[in-house]
């Protein structure tokens, strides 16, 4: 709700403000908004440069007092401008003005339904804050707070997850870590790393963890950083330390393990494998709070995510896996709490730790087949996933797929739990309408479960899996397309005749040359994959050439003379090399020049592979024991398809030798 400032006050109220504030501020804390905006007045008091220092530096933190209220206020607050006004304010030459105005912004940023952008609008606000930073330990412990919170992250994108308790990136443009690292940021708060208040040492560190996130850059100057002689990673070594707060430990690990992602120090460097590693590790322990036990575990999820190696050391440390049960024990049995409040922290909590360790499970079970039985055998673990499917909380859904995809790459439990636990059903249950991050992890999943060796595959198809996953190949989501291809392609591997007929027909001849012409080349291969599978065992190949044939020997045409990588244009010649597999499906190609021609030129080709697959299509074609292969041969011969085999058998590639061999005995049998 915008408030508008009545300006004309009288000079009298100017005067008696100090002595009244009390009235101004018993107000922020009435339950009328009216009231509460009226103490918005403030704000005029505090612009106004006829006021004394004292006035609107007690006016600047009755606004920081209304500010630490309910949400609302802080909206209030900004429909007023108030952080113009504020900002304004630092310009002033009176230490504790500005002083006052750091604590009311620090506030007001701290907030979540501040955007962080209104730090950004005025270029010449960062380059002022950090010539700030030298004026006074509060200047410089409210300065690294509002940096902190206003420095908003890329988030994450893999195939497995992002987790790191980082925000979301703001609007375009250079992105504030940039921002805040060309105005000099690193070589600003590093000094303060050494500072003899504890809070600034905490806000400098707290700074350092989000600059660094997923950048490269910053990362890589930060490893070359010298504080009293000292590099930086070895400062933040000395602040893991089991004598420092937890707080000051955490916030160490979360610093090494960013720059460690980034690229900026090794995985398999002391400072991690030692140090960050198993400090995150004691943060997931039981003497641990709640939320420590959270952020240890979010954090070394994060570290390990992508090595093997730091996976394996993690696993054995400090019996990890059975630790990370115990994060599903909350609450504990209302019984066993006397104590409201606990209770209520407990409930607070709960989703989060499930989330936190669905995660850490996710990134152990990422690559070891060893790991993932270890998880799996933990008391309950797939009951606790198929629970975690089904959570009203999206954020424990989410990384109950994470972990679910992460112990589908196993063959054994696939065949193994995951029929025992028919996990397919909750999983196809969170297909059926969640978010796209959600959906991209759970298709991921179905792929998996789709495998010619899983059990779950039958059950699947009679849930109604076709129609589902046809309609994520339209979707405008890349991810999704490739997902929904790919478990068609898993789906129609080895498969009976109805259930290729059925895709087919969920995808229409439509979608199917969508996308075979879609930009991206994963989506591509993975259609040819498709196609490849469909188009396998003769009557099936002879039945979907004889209703599809036309449009396909299109597709392929186009595919073959397009500009294509040899992964995609090889994959279209085994296309090929089934249909001449086929029975009749073979006169599609023997009738169409144009596609003999393309098979000529490709097994003159300089690439072996593409030689290769082109040889497959004429030996299947020329094949002596199956009716018709005389005119085959002869039409064949006619075009000079037998002198490339010639000089294919005189080919020092032994492959490609001893294919042109096999197809000459042909015409001579």
């Amino acid at each position: 709700m915008a408030c508008v400032l009545e300006t004309p006050l009288r000079m009298s109220v100017l005067s008696e403000v100090t002595a009244s504030s009390r009235h101004y501020v018993d107000r922020l804390f009435d339950p009328d908004p009216q009231k509460v905006l009226q103490g918005v007045m403030l704000l005029y008091l505090l612009q106004q440069e006829t006021s004394s220092t004292e006035l609107r530096t007690e006016c600047a933190v009755v606004l920081g007092s209304l500010a630490m209220g309910t949400e609302n206020n802080v909206k209030s607050l900004l429909d007023c401008h108030i952080i113009p006004a504020l900002l304004q304010g630092l310009l002033s030459p009176e230490l504790k003005f500005i002083e006052a105005c750091l604590r009311c912004l620090r506030t007001i940023f701290t907030s979540p339904v501040t955007p962080e952008e209104l730090l950004y609008t005025d270029a010449t606000v960062i380059p002022h804050l950090m010539a700030l930073l030298s004026r006074s330990r509060y200047t410089q412990e409210y300065i690294c707070q509002i940096f902190s919170h206003c420095c908003k992250l890329r988030h994450w994108h893999s195939c497995g997850f992002k987790s790191s308790p980082q925000p979301l990136l703001c609007a375009n443009g250079p992105d504030h870590q940039t921002i805040l690292f060309n105005h000099g940021a690193v070589q600003n708060i590093a000094h303060l790393l050494s500072s003899t208040s504890y809070k600034v040492r905490m806000q400098a560190l707290k700074c350092f963890s989000v600059l660094a996130f997923e950048n490269p850059q910053v990362s890589m100057t930060l490893v070359n950083v010298l504080v009293d002689g000292e590099l930086l990673p070895q400062i933040f070594v000395k602040m893991l330390q089991r004598d420092k707060p937890i707080e000051m430990q955490l916030t160490s690990a979360k610093c090494l393990t960013y720059m460690c992602r980034a690229g900026a120090i090794q995985t398999d460097d002391n400072c991690i494998v030692l140090k960050a590693l198993p400090s995150l590790v004691r943060m997931c322990s039981k003497e641990r709070l709640l939320e420590e036990r959270v952020e240890g575990a979010e954090t070394l999820a994060y570290l390990i995510e992508t090595d093997v190696e730091l996976q394996r050391i993690a696993s054995i440390t400090d019996h990890l896996i059975a630790m990370l049960s115990d994060y599903f024990k909350y609450p504990s049995s209302v019984s066993a709490i006397t104590d409201i409040k606990r209770l209520d922290h407990d409930l607070k909590h709960a989703h989060e730790l499930r989330q936190a360790a669905f995660k850490l499970y996710a990134s152990l079970g990422a690559n070891d087949e060893d790991i993932r039985k270890k998880i799996i055998e933990t008391e309950n673990m797939m009951d606790r996933i198929v629970n975690g499917l089904s959570e009203s909380s999206i954020k424990v859904r989410l990384s109950a797929v994470r972990c679910l995809h992460s112990l589908s790459r196993s063959v054994q439990q696939l065949r193994t739990s995951f029929q025992d636990h028919a996990v397919w059903k909750p999983l196809m249950k969170v297909l059926q309408n969640a978010p796209d991050e959600v959906l991209v992890v759970a298709s991921s999943t179905l792929c998996n479960l789709l495998l010619e060796f899983s059990p779950s595959k039958e059950p699947i198809l009679e849930s109604g899996a076709i129609e589902l996953l046809c309609s994520l190949t339209q979707s405008e989501n890349l991810a999704l397309r490739v997902n929904g291809i790919w478990a068609l392609m898993n789906m129609a591997f080895q498969a009976e005749q109805k259930i290729k007929a059925d895709i087919l027909q969920g995808l229409s001849t439509e979608q199917l040359f969508q996308l075979l012409s879609d930009s991206d080349v994963n989506v591509l291969m993975k259609t040819l994959g498709l196609l490849r599978n469909l188009l396998s065992t003769r009557p099936h190949i002879d039945q979907i050439m004889s209703t599809h044939g036309k449009q396909i020997m299109q597709a392929v045409t186009l595919i073959l003379e397009g500009e294509h990588n040899i992964e995609v244009k090889e994959q279209t010649l085994c296309i090929l090399a089934n249909i001449a597999d086929g029975t009749t499906a073979k006169e599609l190609i023997m009738t169409n020049d144009d596609i003999l021609q393309k098979i000529k030129y490709y097994m003159s080709h300089s690439n072996a592979k593409l030689q290769l697959a082109a040889m497959f299509c004429i030996s299947n074609l020329i094949w002596n024991e199956e009716e018709g292969s005389q005119e085959r041969q002869d039409k064949l011969r006619d075009i000079g398809i037998v002198d490339i085999l010639h000089k294919l058998s005189q080919s020092s590639d032994p492959n490609l030798c001893d294919k042109a061999k096999t197809a000459l005995q042909q015409y001579l049998a």
